[in-house]
């Protein structure tokens, strides 16, 4: 059986949809991989350009993405939930509805640096250069868990 994989972040436009990318450029198709953010108010809308830009750079095409807000249902859809940082996690957290659920829920740099906690900073309002980083430190993550997940 493959695995339902989902990246959260705060507006589903910039980490996110990088972490989606990446991930889904990792597994088989078999591997479904999404992306939502906690807030809503992208919906709809495609990753930031910047994010489309540093993903394209890297081989890869997240233009097919959208937008959209994270829902409790996803809580029964996904396998493993991973949250680009501590605000998402909490965010998340109080959104489900039953201890099982909450199991499913990461910190993703947990997967690079074990009960460290650290946040993928969110790169909107810097520069390009913050979005660079950002694909680093989550292709660096997604590696771990494709390897896994493949075990």
């Amino acid at each position: 059986m493959s695995s339902k994989i989902l990246m959260v972040c705060l507006g589903n436009i910039c980490r996110s949809p990088l972490a989606e990318g990446i991930m889904r450029a990792k597994l088989s198709k078999d591997f479904i991989v999404d992306s939502a953010g906690t807030g809503g108010w992208h919906a709809g809308e495609l990753p930031d350009k910047r994010s489309i830009s540093t993903a394209k750079n890297r081989g890869l095409d997240i233009t097919s993405q959208r937008a959209r807000q994270f829902k409790i249902s996803d809580f029964n859809t996904f396998d493993y939930i991973y949250v680009m940082d501590n605000s998402n996690y909490k965010d998340v957290m109080a959104l489900a509805p039953n201890e099982e659920v909450k199991s499913k829920v990461k910190l993703i740099l947990n997967e690079l640096f074990p009960n460290e906690n650290v946040d993928v900073p969110d790169p909107y309002y810097g520069g390009q250069d913050g979005f660079e980083n950002v694909f680093n430190m989550l292709n660096e993550a997604c590696d771990v868990i494709a390897g896994k997940l493949k075990r």
